[in-house]
């Protein structure tokens, strides 16, 4: 990746078929990276696709296979205290960290008739007011690195059309990539880059044979984004030839064509 390696926190590595792990495995293809995983249990069982995954232990022992390049920390970010708990763990790990990939997201079912003040909170408490403690924390601690600090968020494409089912989720997402302009210029003059991806379509063990036939018409390939497929993403964004690309939100979406018939 560079001469100097990496040192990169990857939230929401909790399930095997998820972005975070290929994320994670991604990176520690590069001798030189180190991971620190975040993962949260209990919230991975309460969803239906993820009742009978393994946990994220189990999961990431598949992916260590460097002695000390990879730690863990099962932590719910619905605390506010959390993103310094984990930056702590992680720190206490691995060292400095140098990128932060906030890859986390509660999701929530929701329209405007059903979605309620306590699903509201909940999912902004996560997808939001978590990931801008985590950049708030990352920025206080960030020690220079030869080829600059990195920091990649996720958001859904909400902003290319109507998510009227997942209004909770959808209006996390909106913020995300709304503030991401504003992160950029506020950590530019620390050397730290803040860029926000939209992976498009990517079934993540979530989706129904409904959603399966809808995306297959409406993706140009016939087939949904994979997990690795951000994962690559996300490893560009990571390396030196980045280092000028800052304030933005990149569509990944693979020409997701959302009003074909």
């Amino acid at each position: 990746m560079n001469s100097d390696g990496r040192t990169v926190l990857v939230t929401g590595v909790g399930r095997r078929r998820g972005i975070g792990y290929a994320i994670t495995r991604r990176l520690l293809q590069d001798e030189r990276a180190r991971v620190f995983a975040q993962s949260c249990d209990a919230y991975d069982v309460s969803e239906p696709w993820g009742a009978s995954t393994p946990g994220a232990v189990q999961v990431l022992t598949e992916l260590s296979t460097a002695p000390g390049g990879l730690g863990h920390l099962d932590i719910d970010l619905s605390d506010p205290e959390a993103p310094a708990a984990l930056f702590d763990a992680a720190e206490s790990r691995l060292g400095t960290i140098d990128s932060l990939v906030i890859n986390h997201a509660r999701s929530q079912l929701g329209d405007l008739d059903s979605m309620t003040a306590e699903s509201l909170d909940l999912t902004w408490a996560v997808n939001v007011r978590a990931s801008l403690l985590l950049v708030q924390e990352f920025a206080q601690r960030y020690v220079a690195h030869p080829d600059g600090g990195r920091v990649v968020l996720f958001t859904s494409g909400q902003d290319q059309g109507p998510m009227p089912t997942e209004i909770p989720y959808a209006v996390s997402k909106g913020a995300i990539a709304s503030i991401t302009p504003t992160l950029a210029d506020s950590v530019i003059d620390r050397g730290i880059t803040v860029n926000t991806i939209n992976p498009g379509p990517t079934d993540t063990g979530w989706a129904s044979a409904d959603l399966d036939e809808f995306v297959g018409r409406h993706m140009p390939r016939g087939r949904w984004n994979s997990p690795e497929e951000a994962a690559a993403v996300v490893a560009m964004l990571l390396s030196p030839d980045s280092g000028s690309i800052t304030g933005q939100v990149i569509g990944a979406e693979g020409g997701f064509r959302r009003f074909t018939p």
